[in-house]
């Protein structure tokens, strides 16, 4: 609580926040028991630790893959590393994922019980919101989008026919930048 009184929430390194956000693979996971593997975004990794804990404990085998932007690279060179890294702020259209470090709470849990973390690029990005709202209509901001343009561009390593649950999260996208991203192919 701050000096008004207030609670600050924050947005990804917190048990609360990381135990809400797994409700998303939890209801993926009631509907479609058998999944091979799960996609979700990474950003500081609340979504992806609450959502590879329930999808561990619900699938044990099934693989678990996090997606970032390959200029938002925290994430995917912490777990080369072994450790939290830092990165310079990241030039990505996927605004939600500009973290430059892991959380301090996520990490580990996310080291534990993700496979892989992939990497996308800002145009495998934009073709992901523009495939998702043209032909799914649905819109999707570009961090939200990431796990689908993994699977679009082919970065999912696993075989044909498997049965993978995609998080799509989030409906903020600037109306210009969809306009753009739409516009430019």
């Amino acid at each position: 609580m701050d000096g008004t009184g207030r609670i600050l929430v924050p947005p990804y390194d917190d048990p609360a926040i990381m135990a809400g956000q797994g409700t998303a693979a939890l209801e993926l996971m009631e509907d479609v028991p058998d999944l091979d593997a799960l996609l979700t975004p990474m950003g500081g990794g609340g979504l992806m630790a609450g959502c590879s804990t329930v999808a561990r404990a619900l699938r044990p085998a099934a693989k678990i893959y996090g997606v970032e932007a390959d200029t938002a690279n925290d994430t995917y060179l912490s777990f080369k590393n072994g450790e939290r890294v830092s990165i310079a702020p990241p030039p990505t259209i996927a605004d939600g994922i500009r973290n430059l470090s892991p959380g301090v709470l996520t990490f580990p849990i996310n080291q534990k019980t993700v496979t892989d973390v992939l990497l996308v690029s800002d145009e495998e990005i934009a073709e992901a919101v523009r495939f998702l709202l043209l032909r799914g209509k649905i819109l999707v901001e570009p961090t939200g989008a990431v796990p689908a343009a993994a699977l679009l561009a082919g970065k999912v390593p696993m075989p044909t026919g498997s049965r993978i649950g995609v998080v799509l999260s989030g409906g903020n996208i600037d109306p210009t930048l969809l306009a753009e991203i739409l516009t430019t192919e």
